[in-house]
C-alpha cells in the first residue's frame, strides 16, 4: 500500500461525510497516474504554490496602489490570509484542508495590476469581457506552464470560479473559502485603512461592530467561530443571519469609506490608462508579446483575448516599468 492509499483510508476514517475525500475526485481534465505519496487535492496545492502566477501576486495591487511601507496587504498576503482563515474552518469542520487550502491559494490567481481597477477597465476594452475569477480559473487551465496548464481536478477549479459572492460551490471546502475570502479582506482592509489614517476603529459603525467585534482580532475570532458553529454536522456552509447581515452592512460601509475614497482612486485613473495603452500597443504589435502567447494564437486563440491575458498577468511594477519602457523617451548620448 503507497502512502497516498495510507492517506486516503485515513480521510475515509476521520473525514465528515459531507468532506470533499480524495478518493471521490471528479478527476482531472487530463488523465494522470496518481502520486505514490500524495493525494489529489495536496498535488493541486502543491502544484499552485509552485506556479508563476501565484509568485507574481506579491507585486499585485490589494486596495493601496504602490503604498509607502512595508506592511500593506497585497494580493498575495491576501491569499495567504484567506487560506490561514480556511484551513481553521475546514480543520474544525472535519473537511479537506488539502482540498480548502488549493481553493484559497489559486482563487485570486487571475487578478489584474492595480487590483479592481485593473480589472475594471479590461472589462471595458476586452470584447470578450473580463471577470478575475474566470481568469484565475483560465490561468490554471489554459495559460500556465506555456498553455498546458496545471490539469487541476475539477473541485479545485469549480472552487476557484464559484468563490465569487454570488457563487455556488459545488463542495463544502469551496464554501468556506467563499466565507473566508470575504472574512479576510473586510477585516485587513480595515487594517490597512485604519495605518493609512482613512479613520480610527471608534469610527466603524457600532450597529456593525456590536456583533461583529470591535478590533480586527475580535471580529475574525467571533466570524470563524460563527461559521464553525452554524456549519458544523450540516451540508452546508453558512453563518447565522445577524452575523451575516453585519458583514454584508461592515462590507458595504467600506466601499462607501474606503474602496471608493480618494486615497485609494488617487492613481486609478492613471493605471486604467496605463493599461488602455499596453492593451492597444500590443493589439497592434502582436509580435512582441511572448513566445507562449504567439503560439496561442496559433492554436486559434483570439488576438484580443490573449493581449488581455498577458496585461492580466503582468504585476503592477511590471505593467509600469512595461510602459515606461515603451512609452517614456529616454535620455539619448553619442
Amino acid at each position: 500500500m503507497t502512502i497516498r492509499e495510507q492517506m486516503e483510508e485515513l480521510e475515509e476514517a476521520y473525514l465528515s461525510p459531507f468532506a470533499s475525500h480524495s478518493r471521490c475526485t471528479r478527476g482531472r481534465s487530463r488523465p494522470e497516474e496518481p502520486c505514490d505519496i500524495r493525494p489529489v487535492y495536496q498535488r493541486d496545492r502543491d502544484r499552485i504554490l509552485h506556479s508563476k502566477s501565484f509568485r507574481r501576486l506579491k507585486h499585485k495591487t490589494q486596495v493601496f496602489l504602490s503604498p509607502e511601507g512595508d506592511h500593506y496587504r497585497t494580493r498575495l498576503t491576501h491569499t495567504l490570509e484567506v487560506s490561514q482563515i480556511a484551513r481553521t474552518i475546514s480543520k474544525s469542520l472535519r473537511l479537506n484542508e488539502d482540498l480548502t487550502e488549493a481553493i484559497a491559494l489559486s482563487h485570486d490567481l487571475g487578478h489584474t495590476p492595480f487590483g479592481h481597477s485593473g480589472e475594471y477597465v479590461l472589462n471595458q476594452i476586452c470584447p470578450e469581457g473580463f471577470s478575475h475569477y474566470k481568469q484565475s480559473l483560465r490561468v490554471v487551465e489554459r495559460l500556465e506552464k506555456n498553455g498546458s496548464g496545471l490539469n487541476l481536478t475539477w473541485e479545485t477549479r469549480d472552487g476557484i470560479l464559484n468563490h465569487r459572492t454570488s457563487g455556488s460551490p459545488s463542495t463544502l471546502e469551496g464554501g468556506v473559502v467563499r466565507l473566508s475570502d470575504k472574512i479576510a479582506y473586510i477585516n485587513h482592509d480595515i487594517d490597512d485603512a485604519i495605518r493609512a489614517r482613512l479613520f480610527v476603529e471608534e469610527e466603524l459603525p457600532g450597529v456593525y461592530t456590536d456583533i461583529l467585534g470591535h478590533s480586527v482580532r475580535e471580529r475574525l475570532d467571533r466570524m470563524i467561530h460563527d461559521i464553525i458553529s452554524s456549519s458544523m454536522g450540516k451540508p452546508q456552509i453558512s453563518m447565522t443571519p445577524g452575523m451575516e447581515e453585519a458583514m454584508k452592512g461592515l462590507r458595504a460601509w467600506m466601499f462607501e469609506h474606503v474602496y471608493c475614497s480618494d486615497i485609494p482612486k488617487a492613481q486609478e485613473a492613471k493605471a486604467q490608462q496605463l493599461i488602455v495603452f499596453l492593451y492597444e500597443y500590443y493589439c497592434s504589435h502582436v509580435d512582441q508579446l511572448p513566445r507562449e502567447f504567439l503560439v496561442m494564437m496559433d492554436q486559434g486563440e483570439k488576438k484580443e483575448r490573449v493581449v488581455c491575458d498577458y496585461i492580466a498577468g503582468m504585476s503592477d511594477r511590471y505593467a509600469i516599468d512595461t510602459f515606461e519602457e515603451l512609452f517614456v523617451p529616454k535620455a539619448w548620448k553619442i
